[in-house]
């Protein structure tokens, strides 16, 4: 068994260890060497990342055949009602093709920290929580779903990737785990 860190990226900094831009990378954190993202997290998402030295490990989280249920939480302009979300829990028709289905619900993060820089606010226009379960991971998945039920994201924190848990890891720092011994199952 091989290496798995728990990393909460953050806002704006990229999942890879180099940039000829000289943005933010995943080197400006973690400095273990032979350690590769699983998976991706566009630079203006959030949350939980995972870095492993361990190839098997790494294909049977990010391999779209392991359906490794991804956990989401989504802060989305406008208040979706029970409608857009059962469309989200039925799968949604983007370009690319249809959504397989997701778990959806409402909520409210009990803690959390603060984006920076903060979202964009609009007095007359509300904001509401949701949180997302996925079992794919398509390029911007979760901003063109909620997009698609005219509910654009506005913050979006990946909290869960299936057994391993964003749990208490500040922005920017990290933890080492054991890796399960087997295959991720649903939630």
């Amino acid at each position: 068994m091989g290496r798995l860190i728990l990393f909460n990226k953050p806002f704006g900094v990229l999942c890879q260890f180099t940039d000829e831009a000289n943005r933010q990378t995943l080197a400006d954190f973690v400095s273990i060497p032979n350690v590769y993202a699983a998976g991706r997290l566009d630079r203006d998402s959030e949350g939980l990342l995972l870095l492993t030295d361990d190839g098997r490990l790494n294909a049977r989280l990010t391999q779209p055949g392991s359906k490794t249920w991804k956990t989401y939480w989504a802060q989305v302009e406008g208040e979706p009602d029970e409608a857009s979300l059962e469309r989200l829990r039925r799968g949604i028709n983007l370009k690319d093709g249809p959504t397989l289905p997701a778990k959806v619900r409402r909520f409210e993060p009990k803690t959390l920290w603060p984006r920076d820089p903060p979202i964009r606010y609009r007095a007359a226009i509300p904001t509401r929580w949701i949180e997302l379960q996925l079992r794919e991971g398509r390029n911007r998945q979760v901003r063109r779903m909620t997009a698609a039920i005219g509910f654009p994201t506005l913050r979006l924190i990946r909290v869960a990737i299936g057994p391993y848990r964003l749990g208490d890891i500040a922005p920017g720092e990290w933890r080492e785990v054991e890796a399960a011994k087997k295959r991720p199952q649903s939630q």
